[in-house]
């Protein structure tokens, strides 16, 4: 318990520190709109200018450095074209590269081509007369882009709102009725309250600082310690999911641990080990890639984070079907009977994909192509800032459903498989036949805790 006071009041402190950046941030922000969109402007054409400068000197530095051409026929001298520089080439061919990210409206992922014509000179454009190099492509969907970039943000931003909502009334019931207090609701309890922390740093995060260009483009402290709490947060999520992965797997499959377990260790793993990661990412961030609030993501530091996590949604994935696995073996011998009473658990224990993060196992990377992305961008949405409404909404849907067999059917089988994470509980409570005492429900049966338990 004082364990559980200490990290709860360090995450208000987090939160508290993350407010009064926030408030920092609005309290600077110039007073006059024209005078604020002049700076954006300025900040904005500085940045752009020290890119193109940087990546001119580069070129002139491999044009200087890199060997002579020696093959025989005709070709393409190396050149800086103002924007990007090319290497020698062979007559008749066409150079491609990515488009430089010098401009807002310019796609890293489209790119650019020039023309070697097979005489050897570079394409001339037919009206200026002068070589030209064809970045039409770079920001030919810029206003798609743009339109599916502002969706995306507001439904990042209304699911983090009605998942706050849905979690600060679930949180309430719990913390309301004192007869619900066991090892799981615990569980519950700190995987509902990392998600509000997300949340409210993601959305103070989107509003604050990711709208904010001149702040992101000054780079000033303040926005790097809220990246690194948003980072942190992120990192407490994915393994409160591993927590609740590793118990319901504990309790349903290893049989032999009936006694009470210890929660200091699923404290020590959702609150503590995120904190590796996250100051092993600031410290590396600081050293190599000390820019843009820390938030961009064209770095391979991001794998300290990301690394970690994914580590953690394979091993929630092994025990989703370790957990599936058991089901059918024991369902199947306990209600031949009734053989799609098996197949009813097994779909309730897919509503366990959203809840252990499984998604990002099943969609692991992003698909190339311009609606593949879209499509991509918007499941994932949905799946990550709606999973907890969703959630909420369907543990109502399943207190509606088992009220309504209790008043056709008290059958202790048909309760077996009408709800998640309880349902599963009773599978293991009915299968290994072991007293319920073992997750200390005070007192209270398995059909007092189904209605509440999400």
């Amino acid at each position: 318990l004082i364990l559980s006071l200490l990290l709860l009041l360090l995450l208000l402190l987090l939160l508290l520190l993350l407010f009064l950046l926030t408030i920092k941030f609005f309290a600077t922000a110039i007073p006059s709109e024209g005078h604020q969109n002049m700076t954006e402007d300025f900040t904005q054409l500085s940045v752009t200018r020290n890119k193109i400068m940087t990546a001119q000197y580069e070129c002139y530095q491999k044009i200087m450095q890199d060997p002579i051409h020696r093959k025989e026929g005709p070709y393409c001298n190396r050149t800086w074209d103002g924007w990007l520089c090319w290497s020698d080439v062979a007559a008749g061919t066409v150079s491609v590269q990515r488009c430089p990210d010098y401009f807002q409206d310019f796609n890293p992922s489209e790119k650019v081509t020039k023309i070697c014509d097979p005489s050897g000179n570079w394409f001339r454009h037919p009206e200026s007369n002068r070589t030209w190099t064809n970045y039409t492509q770079c920001n030919i969907y810029t206003h798609e882009k743009v339109k599916t970039a502002l969706n995306l943000y507001y439904l990042a931003i209304i699911g983090h709102g009605l998942s706050i909502a849905s979690l600060l009334i679930s949180l309430g019931i719990f913390f309301y009725f004192k007869s619900l207090s066991c090892q799981r609701i615990t569980l519950h309890k700190n995987l509902f309250f990392s998600f509000v922390c997300n949340s409210v740093v993601t959305i103070i995060s989107l509003t604050a600082v990711a709208n904010n260009q001149e702040l992101v483009a000054t780079n000033p402290v303040s926005c790097k310690v809220s990246q690194f709490i948003y980072l942190y947060l992120m990192g407490c999520n994915y393994f409160w999911m591993l927590c609740e992965g590793i118990y319901l797997h504990t309790l349903i499959v290893v049989a032999v641990f009936a006694e009470k377990q210890h929660l200091m260790w699923y404290y020590l793993l959702g609150w503590g080990f995120p904190l590796i990661p996250a100051c092993i990412h600031a410290v590396a961030r600081s050293l190599y890639y000390n820019d843009n609030c820390w938030i961009s993501s064209d770095t391979h530091l991001l794998y300290i984070i990301h690394g970690p996590i994914c580590a953690a949604l394979l091993v929630n994935l092994f025990f989703l079907l370790n957990i599936v696995r058991v089901l059918i073996t024991k369902l199947k011998d306990t209600h031949k009977a009734e053989s799609n009473l098996y197949m009813k658990a097994v779909r309730a224990t897919l509503i366990l994909v959203p809840l252990l993060g499984i998604e990002f196992v099943l969609f692991p990377w992003r698909p190339e192509g311009r609606i593949a992305e879209e499509v991509y961008d918007y499941v994932m949405h949905i799946l990550m800032h709606y999973q907890c409404f969703i959630s909420v909404l369907r543990r109502h849907w399943n207190q509606y459903k088992i009220q309504f067999e209790h008043s056709f059917s008290h059958s202790d089988a048909m309760r077996t498989a009408s709800y998640t994470v309880s349902s599963i509980s009773d599978v293991q409570g009915y299968s290994y036949n072991h007293d319920c005492t073992s997750e200390h429900l005070n007192g209270k049966g398995y059909h007092d805790m189904e209605i509440s338990t999400v």
